[in-house]
């Protein structure tokens, strides 16, 4: 070959090389307008970082802590995007691995999505662990409907320093990052076990398995062989607005020697958490080592430090400290073969120590989640409006200005009138006038379905504020999914979880409103819902008569479409409801 011609082959390769570079557009988290960094417990003063503490804690905690403090365990970042290929590039600053934990868990990161129905999917990844280290989510595909692709939730490295990071999509695909949660965080502080030593990536630490399992935002303040109950560490957790907090520093405090600490330090600490905040604390025995039954010296380290612990446990609760739980080693339950070295957990035990949380956070916050599909609670993206984004303004308003009157539904609701404001508004009027001057707030969501109420109630729409009356009505959009005794189950347990957090509000259960075609099967269910919710203590309300005409047929000039009322339904509605306020 001549030179001209290596010449001319070596340009056309840079231009090659350089288009299919220009074919990706790269996004940088930390340089977002609003803050999308996710599992950090000071978002205001860690802006711009991937660190868990404060630099004002640097002259507070000791130095392997603060150190540790660097490292991003816990720490994710949301986006949408139907893009087919996903990229992560991204700069760390420590060792890649370490000789018990795989460089994928140390420094690599891991990728889950949600579809259109709240279903949770791991997405696999070709990684190259170089100078910059690279991840290559590639094939991805998307479910029929899902044309605004699904969220994403990217965990990062659970043992490293990042120094900076991109992500890239192909410049035709949809990007956009998803603002960090203002709904209270589940707070964790403990030992290298809950930063997430030895999971193999990122996704399986129990923290992370939590976050991903409950959708509870989680920071996670676990510190390798330095989680030791301090005094300026519980000053620091004090600090943060929690839904929950996990102190699991047991397996830093075993032996005869660290065990003497743990009574003072426990009750200290906790009465310091106590002072600031209502929130639930849950305390955590050691969850032993897999080697105890060939060591006897190993069983007799933990059994030492569990007993101070339930020792400083009892003696709070006897002191009245209220809103305090403990998980027990025989709760965890480890199995065997859970443990790497006989003292952090594999994925096996990531995976039985996230279970046991969850099973025991559950009974905490009053969440259940069991049985049929319309009682799991979850999320949903099936309509054109911005799901999780009228959730987060609900938690906003609600946190700025609580209203007195709720009104819980689907589109039924979400599309009759009030705030937060809906694309459009069907019944106004009607709304006007049986509101009036009063503090009404719309919990109305299109294409809700039960499962999807109890997501959004477990997740604080009806926490930090006391209601006086509260209207629910739901159910129609499960017509095509479930049993007439499933979408009543479901109604079922959305009434319990309300009267659990507005336990004096007033509240009625609307039966189902009637629809085209299917007024004989709503209204032997909305018979059975009557029933069903009589012994609850609300006030059920069933507004077929006033929908229908002499033959229980929908009454179309009520209607826009069959299903939706029109303003002329809607007044309809709030006559029978003015009775109830």
């Amino acid at each position: 070959m001549k030179a001209k011609d290596i010449s001319l082959a070596v340009f056309a390769f840079f231009i090659s090389c350089t288009a299919l570079h220009a074919q990706y557009k790269w996004k940088n988290p930390l340089k977002q307008e609003s803050m999308v960094l996710r599992g950090q417990g000071w978002p205001n003063e860690l802006r711009g970082s991937y660190t868990r503490l404060p630099q004002r804690a640097k002259t507070k905690v000791r130095k392997p802590l603060w150190d540790l403090s660097h490292q991003s365990a816990g720490l994710s970042i949301a986006f949408r995007s139907n893009a087919e290929e996903i990229k992560v590039r991204y700069v760390v600053s420590g060792s890649l691995s370490m000789p018990h934990m795989p460089i994928t868990g140390v420094s690599g990161v891991d990728l889950y999505a949600t579809d259109a129905n709240g279903q949770s999917r791991w997405c696999a990844g070709k990684y190259a662990f170089r100078d910059t280290i690279s991840y290559t989510f590639g094939g991805l595909t998307y479910a029929s409907g899902s044309e605004r692709g699904y969220e994403y939730q990217l965990f990062l490295p659970l043992y490293n320093t990042i120094k900076w990071l991109e992500i890239g999509i192909p410049t035709e695909a949809d990007f956009s990052f998803l603002p960090a949660s203002i709904e209270k965080p589940i707070v964790i502080y403990g030992t290298s076990i809950a930063q997430g030593a030895c999971a193999s990536r990122p996704g399986m630490a129990w923290g992370n398995i939590i976050n991903r399992k409950l959708e509870h935002p989680v920071v996670n303040l676990g510190f390798s062989g330095n989680g030791k109950l301090e005094e300026e560490v519980f000053d620091l957790l004090s600090e943060i607005s929690t839904k929950l907090y996990i102190i699991d520093c047991m397996p830093n405090l075993s032996g005869q020697e660290a065990a003497a600490l743990i009574y003072n330090r426990t009750q200290k600490g906790v009465k310091k958490l106590r002072a600031k905040s209502a929130a639930p604390i849950l305390l955590v025995e050691h969850s032993g080592y897999t080697n105890e039954y060939s060591s006897r010296d190993a069983e007799e380290s933990y059994r030492i430090a569990n007993k101070e612990l339930r020792k400083a446990y009892e003696a709070l609760i006897q002191e009245g400290i209220s809103n305090l739980y403990c998980l027990t080693k025989e709760e965890i339950g480890l199995s065997m073969d859970a443990m790497v070295e006989g003292v952090h957990p594999s994925d096996l035990g990531m995976e039985q120590y996230g279970n046991s949380y969850i099973k025991k956070i559950k009974e905490i916050l009053h969440e259940e989640s069991q049985g049929f599909t319309s009682c799991i609670p979850c999320k949903q993206q099936r309509d054109s409006y911005n799901w999780n984004e009228r959730h987060e303004q609900i938690l906003k308003m609600n946190r700025e200005d609580a209203a007195e009157i709720l009104m819980i539904g689907n589109s039924i609701t979400h599309y009759w009138a009030g705030t937060p404001l809906a694309q459009a508004q069907h019944g106004k009027n009607a709304w006007q006038e049986l509101f009036k001057d009063k503090k009404v707030r719309n919990l109305g969501f299109g294409w809700d379905k039960t499962e999807n109420v109890l997501w959004r109630i477990y997740h604080g729409e009806l926490d930090g504020f006391q209601a006086k009356n509260i209207f629910l009505l739901i159910g129609t959009n499960n017509l095509a999914f479930n049993t007439d005794d499933e979408i009543i189950k479901g109604i079922r347990e959305i009434v319990k979880a309300i009267q659990e957090r507005q336990p004096c509000a007033k509240l009625c259960v609307l039966g189902i409103l009637p629809r085209k075609g299917m007024e004989e099967r709503i209204k032997k269910i909305n018979a059975k819902l009557e029933v069903a919710v009589d012994s609850a203590k609300v006030t059920y309300i069933d507004l077929t008569s006033q929908l229908t005409d002499k033959n229980g047929v929908i009454d179309s000039s009520l209607f826009r479409d069959g299903l939706h009322p029109n303003e002329k339904g809607y007044r309809q509605i709030a006559e029978i409801l003015k009775g109830n306020l």
